[in-house]
């Protein structure tokens, strides 16, 4: 189901095997510091200090096919999971159809504090999808990052991945409020380009 190699499929079936409903120093680790690839190298948790973790935990989101949704401080045991995996359960026919409305409802719980509640979306399309919009009672902003290939801008998956952690860190070292704050995101390279942007899609380009 999960198309791994013989060595990857050994390793998960001795993860789940090991895994506790309950999760603890011992079995866990904190998703931030957990959690490897593109993305988590962009945000370089154990770069930052408590102050600016603690930020995150208040502001920052992980989509999770198993935890649904986690801070990055929150605790979780290891697994393989992919948000657009098949798997059939209860409530459908894949992990959409089993979190259904409950991830957007937990943010809603989240931002009920907030007069201009709004989410800043640096999730892949396979993640994001599990955030039911309907549900949602915010104003969602989805962030995009090109390079300049050949003759025009366009995404490099590899690029913008990394560049999806790169602007969560950027937001959490400038405690970044609201959109407009992250037009000035300008790590590694990258300009907001106001020509191409518009209110809900904020655009990132550079030229490497």
């Amino acid at each position: 189901m999960m198309h791994l190699s013989d060595k990857l499929s050994a390793l998960n079936v001795a993860r789940y095997a090991a895994w506790s409903s309950k999760s603890t120093e011992k079995n866990a680790r904190q998703a931030a510091f957990a959690f490897d690839g593109d993305v988590y190298g962009g945000f370089d948790a154990r770069s930052l200090t408590p102050a600016q973790l603690a930020w995150a935990q208040d502001h920052v989101g992980i989509l999770s096919g198993l935890y649904g949704l986690l801070r990055p401080l929150d605790r979780l045991q290891p697994y393989r999971l992919e948000m657009g995996t098949a798997l059939a359960n209860r409530h459908g026919k894949d992990l959409y159809a089993f979190w259904g409305s409950r991830i957007a409802e937990h943010l809603n719980e989240r931002l009920a504090a907030d007069r201009t509640p709004v989410v800043i979306n640096v999730a892949s399309q396979e993640y994001f999808k599990s955030v039911d919009q309907k549900v949602l009672k915010a104003r969602v902003v989805e962030c995009v990052f090109q390079e300049w290939k050949g003759d025009k801008y366009k995404i490099v998956s590899f690029f913008a991945k990394r560049a999806r952690g790169l602007l969560a860190r950027w937001a959490v070292l400038h405690q970044a409020a609201t959109p407009k704050a992250l037009e000035k995101f300008d790590l590694e390279g990258y300009g907001f380009d106001a020509q191409v942007s518009t209110a809900e899609r904020l655009v990132f380009r550079r030229k490497v």
